[in-house]
This record gives structure tokens, C-alpha cells and sequence, in this order.
């Protein structure tokens, strides 16, 4: 008797667990418990995986060579479709901002001396926090509204991170996959979507910052920053920086971090803004009234040329490759690269974007991580692979961010980048499946749309 009583537990249990498993997953499924469960589940997931594959310790080797299309490649026009020579538009990869035509004569500097000090009145300072990877729009809404703009950072994010359009989560957690916003797609939303204008530069310096900003116009910085993680390594973020003032006396610059607690007024130490600044060559972006647009050009001077601009990025970062070392030579190595992109000189870029990551091959000896999540904020070295035909480089290195840099393969720029090198390789359906992921992922990535259009894919 006691053994069958025995095998009636046994049997109940055995039928108990799957219906509580089943009943588990049900009840994770409902929107009120998976917007509270979901984070901590992924946080799980992404410890596990970095434990078992550190996304520091895995390396991109590019091969270097070239690689013959199975059919013939289109035309640059044809990929990208273009207007003029310097900036793509439609389709345009991302990450390259819509250029509108510049002033035809350059403007001069004028002679009188800066203040001392300046610190911008009517800042309204706007934080990140509660929200998912928010450094973008909670910057550009501090941009905006120094202006008298009226939307906050969710109408920002509405347009720049919409997020997986999936109706179980709230749009917290619809957004909670973007984990960054470029450059070009804050750029298009301001001239875009509202009545004001905005612009941005690379190869900047503290002068054109401190010269902005007296003239009563705020900058906005796109840099680098270290934190020690839950590993107890320091690892490398990006993040984008308000620059309300500065204080020649000290040497420091007001600005407004949306991450850090307190944010609001901190000051920064010249050296280590410029520092920061470094990893994404001295992008630097400035939202303005249209009305105020000639004030803007004169303050910029010679920055007034996006292509001059392009050229001192270079050529600051010709000198730097000669002297950084470290993580820092990595990133001279690869603004290198990212400069050469935006000159147009494909070839050459690529050639810079290899060394970078070779040096970077050598990097992580000591307690800082190696910086893998450079590839989220930065795309050029697609642009250098694929314009100079080395479609598998472009695939490998998509395939190394996707896979051993992220939790998840939720970067669309990475996806759509390895669709055109499938396209070029005469990969159709693999292409496809790669720009259908795009636009789920970022229901307003035209790029993605763009190239499903083009192939006649809905």
C-alpha cells in the first residue's frame, strides 16, 4: 500500500511541475507582470552570457582583402541614392546626418576676446533616469527646451527610439532593446519635426565650444565615459553631455549630465572633457532657432564647412595616432577612420579602422575592459568595408557585434549593414531577413524601409 501510495505523489508531482511551469509562463505573458519581470529577466540573461562569453575578451580580426560580388553591385547612387557628393540621403546608412546646404562665403572671426566666465541662464535640466538608454533624448529635450520648445524626452523618444512595437509591454519597455541614439537621428528630428534647426560638427575644439557658448548658444557633445561594472572591470560607455558654460578662471566647463546624480551644473575639468571627448572625434552638435542661423555660422567660423571640419578631425587625429596610447590610441586610430569615412576616402579608411583593430586586439591587460561597445555608437568601419568592396569584413564584423558585444542582436545599423553586404553577395533572402529586423526593431529606421522598398519586399 505504501508503495503505490508512494507512486501516486510521485505521479501528481510529476504532473504538478510542468502545469506550474505552464503556469509561470502564462502569467509572465501578462502585460503588468512582464513590464515588471522583463528587466530583471534580461539582466539575468545578459550575466550569463558575459559570464560564460566576456564581450571584452572577443576580438574582430578584419581579413584585409576584397571580396567579388556574385552578382554585380550597384552604384553608390543606386544603394544609397544621393543628391550630392558628400552626404547620402534616402536609404542613407545610418549615422550620417542630412547636410542642407551650407553659406557660400565662409565668415570671419570676430577679434573681441571672450569672457572669463559664462554660464547660460535658462537651462532646464532633464534626466535619463527611469527610462531605457535615454542619454539621447533626455539631451536633446534639455537642447530644445533652452529654446522654449514644449515637448519632453517621451516625445523625443517617440520619433528617435520607438521601440519593438509590441503591444504586451508598456513604451518604457518597448524601448527598452534601442540602446542607442545616433547622432543623424536626433539631427533629423529637431530639422525635422519641430520648428527649429540643427547641425553638427567633428574635429571640435574648446575654443569653437567656449565661443558657441558665449555667443549664447549651448553645445551638445557626444563622448566617452568609464564605470565599473557589476564585474568589477571599468568599462567603456558612450553618452551624450550638455554644455551650458565655462570657467576659464578654473578651467572647467558647466554642463548638464543627464545620467549622473547630481547632474545638473557639474563642472568638468577641461582635460577630462576633452578626454571623454576623444572616442567619438569631437562630434559636437548645436540646436538652434532657425532665425538664428547666420549667428550660429559666424560663431563657427571656419566649422561654418562641414568638410573643414571633416579635415581637422583628421588631421588632429593624424597627430594623436602618434602619440595616444591604450584605449586612447584605439580611438585616435579609429576617428582616423571615421574622418577618412566622412572625406569620402573609403580605401584609406579601411586601412585605419585595421589598425585600430589590431590595437585593440591588444589592449585589456589591466583592470579597465576593452571598449567593445564602440560598434553601437559608431558605424564608419561598415561604410569603409562595404564601399571598398570587403563585403565578408562587413559581414564578420556584424556578426562580432551582434553576437559577442550585446545580449541580444538588437543593433538595427549592424543588421541592416550585413544585409547589404548579403545583397551585394548576391545573398537575397538572408539580406531581406536582415532588413525586416531592422524596421521591427525601429519602426522608423528608413534606411530599412528604404531597402525592402527597393527589392520589392513589404
Amino acid at each position: 500500500m505504501a508503495a503505490i501510495m508512494k507512486k501516486a505523489t510521485w505521479t501528481i508531482s510529476l504532473l504538478i511541475i510542468p502545469g506550474c511551469i505552464l503556469l509561470t509562463v502564462l502569467a509572465y505573458q501578462l502585460p503588468p507582470i512582464k513590464a515588471r519581470l522583463a528587466p530583471k529577466v534580461d539582466d539575468i540573461r545578459s550575466r550569463v552570457k558575459y559570464a560564460i562569453n566576456p564581450p571584452d575578451e572577443a576580438l574582430f580580426i578584419p581579413s584585409g582583402s576584397g571580396n567579388t560580388a556574385n552578382e554585380a553591385t550597384p552604384p553608390f547612387s543606386t544603394i544609397i541614392g544621393s543628391t550630392d557628393t558628400a552626404t547620402p540621403t534616402a536609404t542613407r546608412p545610418a549615422d550620417v546626418a542630412t547636410l542642407t546646404p551650407e553659406a557660400t562665403l565662409l565668415p570671419t572671426l570676430s577679434p573681441t576676446p571672450l569672457p572669463e566666465t559664462v554660464m547660460l541662464d535658462g537651462v532646464v535640466y532633464v534626466d535619463q533616469h527611469h527610462r531605457w538608454n535615454y542619454c539621447g533624448p533626455a539631451n536633446l529635450t534639455m537642447a530644445l527646451n533652452f529654446w522654449g520648445w514644449s515637448g519632453d524626452r517621451d516625445d523625443v523618444a517617440r520619433s528617435v527610439k520607438p521601440g519593438i512595437q509590441d503591444p504586451s509591454m508598456d513604451f518604457i519597455q518597448q524601448g527598452r532593446w534601442d540602446k542607442n541614439v545616433m547622432p543623424y537621428e536626433m539631427l533629423d528630428f529637431v530639422n525635422d519635426e519641430t520648428e527649429f534647426s540643427a547641425l553638427e560638427r567633428q574635429g571640435g575644439d574648446l575654443e569653437v565650444v567656449k565661443r558657441l557658448i558665449a555667443g549664447g548658444f549651448p553645445v551638445l557633445i557626444e563622448k566617452g565615459y568609464y564605470e565599473a561594472d557589476y564585474t568589477g572591470k571599468v568599462a567603456w560607455l558612450g553618452h551624450y553631455l550638455f554644455t551650458t558654460g565655462y570657467d576659464d578662471v578654473n578651467g572647467e566647463f558647466i554642463v548638464q549630465d543627464a545620467y549622473l546624480e547630481p547632474g545638473k551644473d557639474m563642472r568638468v575639468d577641461y582635460t577630462t572633457y576633452l578626454d571623454g571627448w576623444r572616442s567619438f572625434n569631437y562630434l559636437f552638435m548645436v540646436i538652434y532657432p532657425t532665425y538664428l542661423e547666420i549667428d550660429v555660422y559666424n560663431l563657427l567660423g571656419p566649422f561654418a564647412d562641414p568638410t573643414w571640419s571633416y579635415q581637422n578631425a583628421l588631421a588632429i587625429a593624424a597627430i594623436e595616432t602618434g602619440t595616444m596610447t591604450g584605449n586612447d590610441a584605439f580611438f585616435a586610430w579609429f576617428n582616423k577612420g571615421t574622418s577618412l569615412v566622412k572625406l569620402l576616402q573609403y580605401v584609406d579608411a579601411g586601412y585605419a579602422y585595421d589598425q585600430a583593430f589590431q590595437i585593440y586586439e591588444q589592449l585589456g591587460d589591466d583592470e579597465n575592459q576593452r571598449p567593445y561597445r564602440i560598434m553601437w555608437y559608431q558605424t564608419g568601419p561598415f561604410w569603409a568595408y562595404y564601399y571598398s568592396q570587403r563585403y565578408q569584413d562587413v559581414i564578420d564584423l556584424a556578426n562580432y557585434v551582434l553576437d559577442d558585444t550585446i545580449s541580444e542582436p538588437t543593433l538595427e545599423e549592424s543588421l541592416y549593414w550585413r544585409g547589404q553586404a548579403y545583397l551585394a553577395l548576391g545573398r537575397r533572402d538572408e539580406a531581406i531577413a536582415d532588413f525586416r529586423e531592422t524596421v521591427r526593431l525601429n519602426p522608423n529606421f528608413s534606411p530599412g524601409w528604404a531597402a525592402l522598398g527597393q527589392l520589392g519586399v513589404e
